[in-house]
C-alpha cells in the first residue's frame, strides 16, 4: 500500500542532516551494525533463503564480529512478516532463571540483609539466567525460515568468518578495549575472545580496528549447534562446559535447566500493538499505522504506551498537530519524554514474565487507560514523579537487525548480552559470553518481576514493525538498541517518519533524546531523569528544556552512543513493482546492503 516518496516541504530540514543515502532493492535488503554481517545474510538470501533464513546468518556473524553487544549466550526476540497471510508473529527466545534459584538464596549469596532492597550486579555469575539465543536461532529457521537452505547453511558464513578471521571495525574494536579488564577478571577462560599477543603480559588483549581476529572456539560452538540443533548447545560439551564455569563462580544454572529450555523451546506469542492516527497521520496513510511490538516480559509495551499518551494528548488538547517546523522543538520534546516517562513508570511495575505472573497489557494500551494516564501531562511543566498507575480499575534492554526478501517478508529481530560482553563470564572451550540479563530482576518480594525459579525478568530488547491499518500491508520493519533507549528510539523513529516525513536513513540519523538515569524505582516511583539531548538540537531548546524543569545533558561524540543504533527497511510499490527501502543507523559501524 506504500507509497514512493518521503515528502517533508524543505529537504533536509533538520539541524543534523543525514551523512548516507537511502538504499533501494527490488529483491531485499539486510540492515545490520557489521557490513560483513549484512553480507552474511545476503549470502543465505540468494541460495534460496528468506528473511527469517538471513536473520539467523546475520545473529551468528554478528556474534563473531561484534561479541560486545550480542551472542549465542544471549537471548533473542523477533517478529516476522509473512507476506502470503499478512500476518505478524512473535517468538520469544528468552530464557529463564535455574529451577533451584530462589529469592532466598541470590538474597543470601550476594549476602543482602533483612530490610535492603538490593540488586543482582551487572558482572556476578548470579546475573546469568538460560541463553535463548541458539534455541531461538533453531526454532526461526524452522518456523519461519524457508525451508530451502539448511543449518548449516545458515550458520556457514558465521564459521567461516571465525575459522578464517575478519578484520575489526571501528566501534566494535572501541567496545572490546572499554571491556577487556573486565572480561580478563571474570574468568579463566578470558583468552578465548581476544586475540593473542606475546608482547601483552598474559599473552593476549583487545583486538584494534583493522586488526584479523579469529575465534575458533565459536567456530566449533556453531558448528555443534548446526549439526545437532539444539542438541548441540544445550547438551554436551558446550552445555558441561557452560554449567561448570557457573557453578565454579558460585551459580546455580544446571544441565536439566538447560534442557528444559531446549526441549520447551522457543514461545510462539501473540505480538501487541496499537493503531496511531495522530499528527495527521490517519490522512496520510488512509487509516493510520499499526505499530507491533513484542509482548512482555519485553519492554515493547513502553513504545505503545508512549505513542498512544501523544495521541491522546492531542485528543485533548494539550498538544497541537505538528508541522515539520515542530521537529526536535520544545514543546515536541517535551511531550515525547513526558509521555516515555510515564509509560516506563508503568513497564518497570508491571513488565514480567506473564506466564508466572498476569501482565496486563491490553489495559495498559487501551485508549481508557492511556486517556486517564495523559491527563499527568503538563505542557508547562515537568510531571514531578511519576507513579504506576492501575489498568484493572479501568475495566479494560544490544544488537537489532532487521532483513527482507523478494517475496515480500520481513523479520525484525533482535538478539543480545545485555550490558555489553554481559558477565563477561566464558565457558571453556566455547568462544562467547554469558549475559546478565537476570540483573533486571527485582529482589523485593512483593515486585512482580521479582526473582523466582524458572521465570524471565524483564527484558529490554525489542523488535519493531508497523503495517498499514486499513489492509495490514507491510509498512516497515525497524529497530533502535541500546537498553531503555530502545522504545524511546522506536517512538523518535516512527513519528520521524510518518509524522515529519523523513525517509528511512533521514530518520535514523535525525538527533534523538534519551532519558537516561533514573529509571524508577521497586516502589513503582519515577524518579526526576536525566534528558540526555544529542548534538544537532537546537541550543535554545536545551535551555528551554531546563526552563520546564528537565534535567538535562547533551552528547557528542563517542557520547551519542547513548541514543543507540537503529536500522530500518521500509517497503512501498513503484509502477506495480515492490521496492525495499534501507537506512542504518551512523551512530554505529554497519550498512543497509541490497540482495
Amino acid at each position: 500500500m506504500g507509497t514512493n516518496v518521503y515528502p517533508h516541504p524543505e529537504p533536509q530540514f533538520v539541524n543534523f542532516p543525514s551523512r548516507r543515502s537511502v538504499i533501494h532493492s527490488t529483491k531485499g535488503i539486510v540492515s545490520c551494525t557489521q557490513p560483513l554481517a549484512s553480507a552474511a545474510g545476503i549470502e543465505v538470501l540468494r541460495k534460496g533463503g528468506n528473511a527469517a533464513d538471513a536473520a539467523v546468518a546475520v545473529a551468528a556473524a554478528i556474534n563473531v564480529m561484534e561479541p560486545g553487544s550480542t551472542g549465542i549466550g544471549g537471548d533473542m526476540f523477533c517478529l516476522f512478516y509473512d507476506a502470503k497471510t499478512k500476518k505478524v508473529s512473535a517468538m520469544n527466545g528468552s530464557g529463564r532463571s535455574g529451577k533451584d534459584v530462589t529469592l532466598d538464596k541470590i538474597r543470601g549469596a550476594l549476602k543482602i540483609k533483612d530490610g535492603e532492597t538490593g540488586q543482582i550486579p551487572m558482572s556476578s555469575v548470579h546475573a546469568v539466567t538460560v541463553p535463548g539465543a541458539a534455541a531461538g536461532w533453531v526454532d526461526c529457521v524452522e518456523r519461519f525460515g524457508s525451508k530451502k537452505v539448511t543449518l548449516e547453511d545458515v550458520l556457514a558464513p558465521a564459521i567461516e568468518l571465525a575459522d578464517k578471521g575478519y578484520p575489526i571495525s571501528e566501534l566494535s574494536a572501541t567496545f572490546w578495549a572499554n571491556s577487556e579488564k573486565s572480561i580478563k577478571q571474570a574468568s579463566p577462560n578470558f583468552a578465548e575472545i581476544l586475540k593473542k599477543d606475546a608482547s601483552a603480559q598474559d599473552g593476549c588483549r583487545a583486538p584494534k580496528a583493522g586488526e584479523i581476529m579469529r575465534n575458533p572456539t565459536i567456530a566449533n560452538t556453531f558448528k555443534l549447534l548446526a549439526k545437532h540443533g539444539k542438541k548441540g548447545f544445550y547438551e554436551g560439551e558446550v552445555a558441561e562446559q557452560l554449567v561448570k564455569v557457573v557453578s565454579d563462580l558460585g551459580g546455580f544454572l544446571t544441565l536439566d535447566d538447560l534442557k528444559h529450555h531446549a526441549e520447551a523451546g522457543s514461545e510462539p506469542v501473540d505480538p501487541i500493538s496499537l493503531k496511531y492516527t495522530g499528527q495527521g497521520v490517519g490522512s496520510n496513510t488512509d487509516g493510520g499505522v499499526e505499530l507491533w511490538e513484542h509482548p512482555p516480559n519485553g519492554q515493547g509495551i513502553v513504545a505503545l504506551m508512549a505513542l498512544g499518551i501523544i495521541q491522546e494528548l492531542e485528543k485533548q488538547g494539550k498538544i497541537p498537530t505538528w508541522s515539520y517546523k515542530d521537529h526536535n522543538s520544545t514543546a515536541y520534546l517535551h511531550a515525547v519524554i513526558e509521555a516515555l516517562r510515564i509509560a516506563f513508570a508503568d513497564a518497570h511495575w508491571f513488565v514480567t514474565d506473564p506466564n508466572v505472573v498476569k501482565v496486563p497489557s491490553a489495559e495498559l494500551i487501551s485508549s481508557s487507560y492511556l486517556a486517564e494516564r495523559a491527563k499527568q501531562f503538563d505542557p508547562k511543566s515537568v510531571i514531578s514523579a511519576p507513579v504506576h498507575g492501575s489498568p484493572a480499575h479501568l475495566q479494560s534492554d544490544t544488537v537489532y537487525f532487521c532483513c527482507s526478501d523478494s517475496e515480500g517478508n520481513a523479520i525484525s529481530f533482535i538478539n543480545s548480552n545485555y550490558g555489553g560482553f554481559g558477565t563477561c563470564i566464558v565457558p571453556k572451550g566455547c568462544g562467547f559470553t554469558l549475559q546478565n540479563r537476570g540483573a533486571n530482576f527485582s529482589l523485593a518480594a512483593d515486585h512482580p518481576n521479582v526473582l523466582a525459579p524458572r521465570k524471565r525478568p524483564y527484558h529490554t530488547i525489542i523488535p519493531g514493525l508497523v503495517t498499514y491499518a486499513k489492509d495490514s500491508s507491510l509498512h516497515s520493519v525497524f529497530g533502535v538498541m541500546g537498553g531503555f533507549m530502545q522504545p524511546q528510539g522506536h517512538v523518535q523513529v516512527l513519528l520521524n517518519q510518518e509524522v515529519f516525513k523523513l525517509n528511512p536513513q533521514d530518520a535514523l540519523d535525525s538527533p534523538r533524546i534519551c532519558i537516561g538515569a533514573g529509571m524508577p524505582g521497586d516502589d513503582g516511583k519515577m524518579t526526576d531523569a536525566t534528558v540526555y539531548i544529542e548534538e544537532g538540537i537546537d541550543a535554545k531548546v536545551v535551555e528551554e528544556l531546563k526552563a520546564l524543569g528537565h534535567n538535562v545533558q547533551k552528547l557528542s561524540g563517542y557520547g551519542r552512543g547513548m541514543f543507540g543504533r537503529g536500522q530500518i527497511i521500509r517497503q512501498h510499490f513503484d509502477d506495480g513493482v515492490m521496492v525495499w527501502s534501507g537506512g542504518s543507523d551512523l551512530r554505529g559501524d554497519g550498512a543497509a546492503v541490497p540482495q
